[in-house]
């Protein structure tokens, strides 16, 4: 059988060893989980000039995928999400374009249904085209969660607690910003000890959708909880959706 093939929108680096000048790249660790869990990885190019993709363009490109995965990534400009003023001292990252293709890819597989998997940026931008808010940084390094690993707990029921098998998880974490307001439908399925909303469903979505802040494919080599999210969200988008 055919792997499905599952669409992962380009994240832009000044450089990447060997191709001596800018380049457009995946993380190496995510497209092996998702070949572990039986899809086909294709990087796909994030075109959205003046920072604003055209919707028709970019549902046209997605419907030749089984799946999209919006990945990690920097920090979305405070005023997609509508917060004026000078953005926080510590955001970094920020690309119009990044930002244009990344919430157009997920407006329209929102729509449509296109089995979805969302990772630490990847759920912010789920929550912002949602209608929710981001908090522009949790007061400093002393609160941020970057090159940790720690417990969160799941809700009982939830489709994350289902996939990871418990309503624990050690998960590895590298986010300054956190969710403030939900978006529309969505609920919080995961939380650090902190309170830190650590996953999100969308209540009603057409079809497959699972956000966590969290970088499951920084431990998915190791640990099979984290590879089964991957191995779910490959699932759904082979036609045959996990619960």
């Amino acid at each position: 059988m055919p792997r499905p093939l599952i669409a992962i929108p380009a994240r832009f680096s000044a450089s990447a060893s060997a191709l001596r000048y800018a380049a457009e790249v995946s993380a190496r660790a995510l497209v092996e989980a998702v070949w572990r869990a039986g899809g086909e990885p294709v990087t796909i190019h994030p075109y959205a000039p003046g920072g604003f993709a055209y919707a028709a363009d970019v549902a046209a490109r997605l419907t030749r995928f089984d799946g999209v995965l919006l990945p990690g990534g920097g920090d979305i400009a405070p005023d997609r999400y509508g917060e004026g003023g000078a953005p926080h001292e510590r955001l970094y990252d920020v690309h119009a374009e990044q930002d244009g293709f990344d919430l157009e890819s997920a407006r329209q597989a929102l729509r449509t249904g296109l089995p979805t998997l969302a990772v630490c940026r990847g759920l912010q931008v789920v929550n912002t085209v949602l209608g929710g808010t981001l908090r522009q940084d949790v007061d400093g390094p002393a609160h941020e969660h970057r090159h940790t690993v720690h417990p969160v707990a799941l809700r009982p029921g939830s489709r994350i607690a289902r996939i990871v098998g418990g309503e624990k998880a050690e998960v590895s974490c590298y986010h300054h910003q956190r969710v403030a307001r939900l978006g529309d439908g969505l609920r919080i399925t995961a939380r650090a000890a902190d309170g830190t909303p650590e996953a999100l469903e969308l209540l009603g979505a057409k079809g497959w959708l699972t956000a966590v802040q969290w970088h499951p494919e920084d431990t998915a080599q190791d640990d099979p909880a984290q590879q089964r999210i991957f191995d779910a969200f490959v699932q759904a988008a082979a036609g045959d959706a996990p619960r």
